[in-house]
């Protein structure tokens, strides 16, 4: 008998009964994978509870406890940020990102401190138990109540779970997890799911605390945490350039917290260090009186976090104008360039366009239109901003000022990094007192904010 099998997207995780081009769930293309499917991993063979299982009966909603939720320090405050507070007893926390970005270097880092009041099974299938003893050695995670084992049968692992009933449990990774009654090899998107909801039932069922790693690509369309994002507790992804020392930590998904809040570390020769001022790292090494450059001021879940906003533009004898950006939304850059050809009266369309956030930061909120506006008119016009002026506001398609929210927890980063000017929009609500040593300009369009901002040369 020819064995049953199932397309599933990618991206989403979509299951369809053939294969398409486009899927119809995501709207992905060339997304759509086939897989062996068992009736056992379509969850058709185990509707029955086992013999002798506990039968969990529902409750009225007014009985629940509201302390149930019990949350512990992972030992980083930035992990601690990220994940709301702490991690939470019973959830599943998939973190994702690139391969060799560091996923493995954090959670064994972690380990030093979770295991002061918990015990800690840490299950590899990509290192032999040997390499993570060297691993551990160099990061300096030495505990006996960190027990490492070097598995990729789901089977084994839940046997070990059973045996050692740990607090917490990490996963290393779920792409190397396989179960054996599956035919599909491992890394498969049935694979991936199976083991994966094998995992949560553990956490749920007896209340340990998993962590998952799970590798994605460039395109994050391989199978893992694309796929998996609706089925775990929280995704966190780790995100940086291998060639450079720092990392960022944001969450996609939190289902016990705030998804905007982001960690910052640094990594070294003895694992990741915690960097609590951003903002400092974010603007070492800015060129000084260097046209083309503007710091602004963006809101990270509660933290404010000043950064550095790069614009180059040059004359094009192209017909089409390239336009690059590089953590800046394409379709707010594009904009901007036609609101600052339109209400600036500089000629950018003639120009090849590029702009880039340093530091590996995404820019996605509004008030850091303002700078974009005035690092790219400095570029045009070859006239560096001062370096000690930032800018912040929304700029609208009549090329009007809007305010921006938290605007005080704003200024006071910057006056406490030592800036002595800020643009800011003159129509805001409710009044804002000036800091000491720190002069606001008032502006209502950008063409004021450009004359303020840009000094002629001498």
């Amino acid at each position: 008998m020819k064995p049953k099998t199932m397309f599933y997207c990618t991206e989403c995780g979509n299951e369809t009964p053939k294969w398409a081009g486009k899927c119809p769930a995501c709207g992905a293309w060339n997304t759509i994978v086939e897989e062996p499917q068992s009736a056992k991993a379509a969850g058709r063979g185990g509707s029955r509870p086992a013999a002798g299982a506990p039968v969990r009966r529902a409750r009225p909603v007014t009985e629940l406890e509201a302390d149930e939720e019990i949350r512990f320090s992972t030992g980083m405050g930035e992990l601690d940020r990220v994940l709301g507070g702490g991690a939470v007893k019973g959830s599943l926390v998939l973190v994702g990102g690139a391969p060799g970005i560091g996923k493995s270097t954090l959670m064994l880092q972690i380990c030093e401190s979770l295991c002061r009041e918990n015990r800690v099974l840490y299950v590899s299938g990509e290192e032999s138990e040997h390499q993570l003893k060297l691993r551990a050695r160099r990061l300096r995670v030495q505990s006996e109540r960190l027990l490492v084992i070097s598995e990729t049968s789901l089977a084994g692992l839940l046997e070990s779970a059973a045996a050692e009933s740990p607090d917490v449990l990490i996963v290393d990774s779920i792409q190397t997890l396989y179960n054996e009654s599956l035919d599909s090899p491992a890394g498969s998107v049935s694979q991936v799911k199976d083991c994966t909801m094998a995992l949560m039932q553990l956490a749920k069922g007896q209340g340990i605390t998993v962590f998952v790693i799970g590798h994605v690509n460039k395109e994050g369309s391989i199978a893992g945490p694309k796929v998996l994002e609706h089925m775990v507790d929280c995704v966190l992804y780790f995100e940086g350039d291998q060639h450079t020392s720092y990392r960022i930590l944001r969450a996609a998904k939190n289902r016990f917290g705030a998804t905007n809040e982001i960690g910052v570390f640094e990594m070294g020769d003895s694992g990741l260090a915690e960097v609590e001022n951003p903002s400092e790292m974010l603007l070492s090494g800015r060129p000084e009186d260097a046209p083309g450059t503007c710091v602004t001021c963006v809101m990270e879940g509660a933290r404010p976090v000043l950064a550095e906003i790069q614009a180059l533009a040059v004359p094009t004898t192209a017909g089409n104008p390239r336009r690059t950006s590089n953590g800046f939304d394409y379709n707010r850059a594009a904009m901007l360039l036609a609101v600052l050809e339109k209400r600036g009266g500089l000629k950018v369309s003639a120009c090849d366009a590029y702009l880039n956030i340093i530091g590996g930061l995404n820019l996605d909120e509004p008030a850091a239109d303002l700078a974009a506006v005035i690092a790219l008119a400095s570029s045009y016009l070859d006239r560096p901003v001062p370096a000690d002026l930032v800018a912040i506001g929304e700029v609208g398609l009549t090329g009007e000022l809007r305010s921006v929210s938290q605007l005080s927890q704003r200024i006071s980063e910057v006056r406490r990094l030592g800036f002595s000017q800020c643009l800011i929009p003159a129509r805001r609500r409710g009044d804002l007192p000036e800091p000491e040593g720190l002069r606001l300009i008032q502006v209502r369009n950008i063409g004021e904010a450009i004359r303020a901002a840009l000094r002629p040369q001498e």
